[in-house]
């Protein structure tokens, strides 16, 4: 565990994917003991239609984890099925319905960040893809009205969210008719969701740089991650980029192939990567990491790679593959993760030792 893990960042919020399953205080355990300074997980089943009705039992032990361990802030990431811009109104209807039902939970986490992948028009043009997008947008918050009672909890000069969580929408590698490959189409769906009457203020933007990559933008080279960042912010308007899922990239550039790998292990590189977490833009800006083995300790070996990076040290090889399982923490025992402490009882802050941490 991390002294200071946000000195050891440069000051930045980096964290990652963390599962759940295990136990929701648990993650934040993990991500303690990895140096994350943020988190995003999913909220139910990435890969099923139907969303939970109900959130689980220990979600405001988790909750009051996140805010006192400065775990923050807090994004949700959407499930995979949802296509935006199709053209099948079964597809489209249960898109909305399913994005909608996203959102009020995204809000009962506590989240700042609802992310979803934008969707495919399959075939039938970029032009309708955008009118679908926009649309389905529009539907979503018309049926979620503002539901936060108080703002979800974000770190002293990031931008607040009073509304509740954000409707991110993720840059596309490009593939298979994606939408949201080029600041371009970015720029277009934004000015679409506008024309169609939603509130824009409560849509914003993610950057994977492993899908800018696949797009073909060439952000290994500093001076191109620069330049990317600079038209984002002259096509979308300064600070509608809130999230950035830093990822390296096994695919050729411009292939639209999304394929993540380790950080500084890919094409992209440690210079570019370094480029995005610095750059003064993204300074009040959470990066997530989405690589490989999040579950076999690449999430301690990977976050480990971002602070070499951002002091400049060479990376060293990546760790054989028995020597990447780091054992991960106990955590706290069950009954205490759902109970609530004990009058007058504090709870271990960063830093400080906790049963069956690392």
């Amino acid at each position: 565990m991390q002294s200071d893990p946000l000195a050891a960042l440069a000051g930045r919020r980096v964290g990652a994917h963390l599962p759940l399953a295990g136990g929701m205080v648990k993650a934040v355990d993990r991500a303690l003991a990895i140096g994350a300074t943020c988190l995003q997980v999913f909220a139910d089943n990435p890969s099923a239609w139907r969303r939970r009705a109900a959130p689980p039992a220990d979600l405001p032990a988790f909750r009051a984890c996140l805010v006192e361990d400065d775990v923050l802030p807090l994004a949700v990431h959407g499930p995979y099925l949802l296509n935006l811009a199709a053209s099948d109104e079964t597809i489209w209807d249960r898109t909305v319905e399913a994005l909608a039902a996203e959102l009020r939970m995204a809000s009962v986490y506590g989240a700042a960040y609802l992310n979803v992948h934008i969707g495919s028009h399959r075939g039938h043009g970029t032009e309708i893809g955008v009118g679908r997008i926009a649309e389905a947008v529009r539907r979503v918050l018309a049926d979620v009205p503002v539901l936060a009672s108080d703002p979800p909890p974000v770190p002293a000069g990031f931008r607040p969210v009073p509304c509740g969580p954000l409707l991110v929408l993720e840059n596309s590698a490009g593939g298979g008719d994606g939408l949201g490959g080029t600041v371009e189409e970015l720029a277009a769906i934004q000015e679409a969701i506008g024309d169609a009457g939603a509130d824009t203020t409560r849509v914003a933007f993610c950057l994977d740089t492993a899908h800018a990559w696949g797009a073909g933008y060439e952000i290994s080279r500093p001076e191109e991650a620069h330049r990317l960042l600079a038209a984002l912010d002259a096509a979308l308007g300064p600070g509608r980029i809130v999230m950035v899922h830093l990822n390296d990239s096994k695919a050729a550039l411009g292939s639209h192939v999304d394929r993540h790998e380790h950080i500084g292990a890919g094409a992209i590189g440690a210079a570019g990567l370094r480029a995005m977490l610095l750059h003064p833009s993204l300074s009040a800006v959470p990066f997530y990491l989405e690589t490989p083995g999040m579950d076999e300790g690449f999430d301690a070996v990977n976050m480990e790679r971002v602070r070499t990076i951002l002091r400049g040290d060479p990376l060293p090889e990546l760790p054989p593959a028995r020597a990447r399982r780091v054992p991960r923490p106990a955590g706290r025992p069950a009954t205490r993760a759902a109970a609530k402490p004990r009058e007058g009882a504090a709870r271990p802050r960063r830093g400080r030792s906790r049963a069956g941490a690392d």
